[in-house]
Parts: C-alpha cells; structure tokens; sequence
C-alpha cells in the first residue's frame, strides 16, 4: 500500500488477539497494548509512527497509551497521534482506547505539575486538543502527589468523567497504602477506580508486595509497562552491546553497568525461553500474563517487527511448576 493511500483495517485483526475484562468494569483491553512513550516524538520518523499504529491494529492492538509529556518534546507525541488519528483512523475511533495521563512537569512555573485541580484541568484540556479528541477513554493521574489532598486530585478525576473529557480514570505509580485511599474516595464519588498502571518485569517485583493483592481485591484492572526492562529482557545484549542500544548511549533509565550487571540472568533467562520455544522478550511478556489480575501489557516498538515478535507472546502464557522454579533461581542468583 502506498503511503498515500487510505489506510483500510485488516479486517481479521481482532482473530489475532485476546481480550481481558478489566476489573468488574465493562471494558476489555488487549493482552497486548501500545505505548507512545518513545519513537512518536517530533525527533521521531513520523511515516514509521504511522506504520506502527496501523501494524498494531491491523493485529488486534486497540488500546494507545499517551501522556501530555510523551515526546520529545513534551507534547509531541500527542500531537503526532492526533495527526495519524485524523489521516488513518478517523472511522474507527469508536474501536479505540485512547489513554493519557499528567502528573509530571510539563509547563513552567507553580501550575504545570503534580496533582493539583488547576494543572490537571488544563492539562487534559491541552491534551484533548493536541490530539484532536472530544474526550479519552482513560485519564490517569500519573504519579502520586504528596502534597496535594488525595480528595482533590481524586476529584479532579471525577470531574473529567461528569464532563465527559475521559470515560474512565487510573493511577499509575501509586503504591499500595496511597492507592487503597485513592480507591475508596474515587468510589465514594461514584466515579470507581478503573485501571493502575505500575512498571513491571521479571526484573522489577515491587507491584508483588501489596499492589497486585489490593488490586485484585478491589476488582480493578492492572496494566504493566516496561515489560522487558528498557530493554535487559530481550536478545539484544546476549552477545555483548550494539552500538546503538540504549545502554551505550547511557540513557537515564539504562547504562552499560547495569546490563552487564544483570547478562548472567538475562543469559539464563533466554535459555529457559528458548526451551519453551519462546524468545526471551516473548517469554518475559508471557510471565505477567500468566497471572490473571493483569488486564494488559504496555509494549514500546520502533519497528513494526517488534510489535509482531511481542503478539507471539500470548500464546504460551501457562509457565509449569518446573519453569517457574527454574525462573526464580535465576531472578534469586
């Protein structure tokens, strides 16, 4: 297909993928959702963004994830997504999740960050119009805000439901004790908690003391993002560092230190996927969803490639005892 001609759904995309209820709502997500954190930024290929949400739909993929500060720079990355949503994908908004999400500077000055009425007003504001949107169907508040009252940024989610600017709310980032609190006054406002959005990967268990338990008593969706630990649990650094990945380039979330500390698990862990006939980013997405409170795994890709090699990974998600075990004397050496 050229790149100007009208892009047209595969229609078999949604055979391609399974569907979670989150929580006791209504709403099912895919076991596999996409990411606009990196690789849809002004800095970014904009015709590559564009082949990456149409390979994501084409297989099943529904639910696109964004922040206000997704770029670089911030902003960017909204704007972009509303320019493909305009060019490809107006007649299937109703087939779409779209999320955003504030809490994390975006603007100059005592107003534009954190968790305030004022910054999280303007910021879904400034959102919907970069994207083009009338309302999301999911605005998380992004991080905690310990000197903001829970009751007025829970309220501040309220009120963008009552609006009709998000059809659902989340958390993201919230630890256990500050979220159990959040989740009562949002249920008390009558606009219930719908989602919590944690990091998580076999390298990074924090959501395992307390979250996932409080979240499956509670009946609210958990949807998982750096799934393979910016990129550790992948083939990438099995036979040393590409010169173009991540780690050399010593980005803030990895460096060369910290993936030559862990290439002992990370070789190990690929020798156990590979007994499952599974890739070791296939098998790392795998092990979150075999445990049925997560709704979703947040997948990032900047080539069309990786969103189809991260689909396979929905079709082996039962680990035996014996994987496990062999799983976690790994993740304990």
């Amino acid at each position: 297909m050229s790149k100007k001609d009208k892009y047209v759904a595969d229609e078999n995309r949604y055979e391609k993928m399974n569907y979670r209820r989150t929580g006791n709502s209504g709403l099912l997500l895919p076991e596999i959702s996409l990411g606009l954190w990196h690789n849809f930024g002004d800095v970014d290929d904009f015709e590559n963004s564009r082949d990456l949400l149409k390979c994501a739909f084409d297989n099943g993929i529904t639910h696109f994830d964004l922040a206000n500060n997704y770029g670089p720079p911030p902003g960017s990355a909204e704007k972009n997504f509303g320019k493909i949503l305009k060019k490809d994908f107006k007649n299937y908004r109703d087939e779409l999740i779209i999320s955003s999400k504030a809490g994390y500077g975006m603007w100059a000055g005592p107003y534009g960050d954190l968790g305030s009425k004022k910054f999280l007003v303007a910021s879904l504001d400034q959102s919907l119009k970069r994207m083009g949107l009338d309302y999301v169907d999911i605005f998380y508040h992004h991080r905690p805000d310990y000197d903001t009252p829970l009751e007025e940024t829970m309220g501040t989610l309220d009120l963008m439901v009552r609006q009709g600017k998000a059809l659902y709310v989340g958390l993201s980032n919230y630890e256990p004790e500050r979220a159990e609190k959040a989740f009562k006054i949002l249920k008390d406002l009558g606009t219930p908690c719908l989602i919590h959005q944690p990091r998580y990967s076999l390298f990074d268990r924090w959501i395992e003391d307390g979250l996932l338990d409080l979240l499956g008593k509670s009946n609210i969706g958990a949807i998982c993002f750096s799934p393979l630990a910016q990129g550790m649990l992948t083939n990438k650094y099995i036979n040393g560092l590409p010169k173009d990945s991540r780690a050399v380039k010593d980005s803030p979330f990895l460096n060369t230190d910290k993936v030559q500390e862990m290439l002992p698990k990370i070789k190990a862990l690929h020798e156990i996927a590979a007994s499952r006939n599974q890739n070791l980013a296939q098998m790392a997405i795998s092990w979150i969803l075999k445990d049925d409170r997560i709704t979703s795994v947040l997948i990032g890709a900047s080539k069309t490639s990786q969103i189809l090699d991260s689909i396979k990974a929905i079709e082996n998600t039962v680990f035996s005892d014996e994987e496990l075990k062999r799983i976690e004397n790994v993740l304990k050496s």
